[in-house]
């Protein structure tokens, strides 16, 4: 889950979305979509886990607060795109998204993983709007022949034509 949001070298879109009782986070980087449900709802039962973990969140003032457990354990780490030292089952993210102006939302995650580190860490940076931005489909184009195809396709279609 970390690996969707911490900044990369490209496709670091966030598009947050809020209606009634949900907040969604799209990221760019592997479009993942995030649905979490506000309030004092319980997490999932810990037999339920998942490479995204079970989201909860609830507002403290004017701050979003996000709780994420449930992790699937040394699947992934806290590093570029899942990366980094595996995680244990006792993996839980709090992240905190602050607006500090019209343009940009302080994020900051708490990484606690008593299994897997000697105390809880933060990492946190600036999420800034850039105007007329939109998050971009995030797909792989290595062997994907289809321009080639209609290219070579058109070019023997000229051919007969002429």
């Amino acid at each position: 889950m970390a690996g969707s949001i911490l900044p990369v070298i490209y496709g670091n879109g966030t598009q947050i979305i809020q209606a009634p009782g949900y907040v969604t986070l799209l990221q760019e980087m592997v479009h993942e979509a995030r649905v979490i449900p506000m309030g004092k709802l319980p997490h999932s039962g810990s037999g339920v886990r998942s490479y995204m973990g079970d989201s909860r969140g609830h507002w403290e003032g004017t701050t979003l607060v996000v709780e994420t457990t449930n992790f699937l354990p040394g699947k992934t780490g806290i590093g570029l795109n899942g990366g980094g030292t595996p995680t244990s089952d006792a993996l839980k993210l709090t992240e905190k998204f602050t607006r500090t102006d019209p343009n940009t939302i302080n994020y900051e995650m708490t990484i606690d993983d008593p299994k897997t580190y000697t105390k809880p860490w933060k990492v946190g940076f600036p999420i800034t709007q850039e105007s007329g931005y939109q998050n971009f489909e995030y797909a792989c184009h290595e062997g994907n022949n289809a321009m080639f195809n209609s290219l070579s396709g058109a070019r023997a279609a000229e051919k007969l034509t002429n």
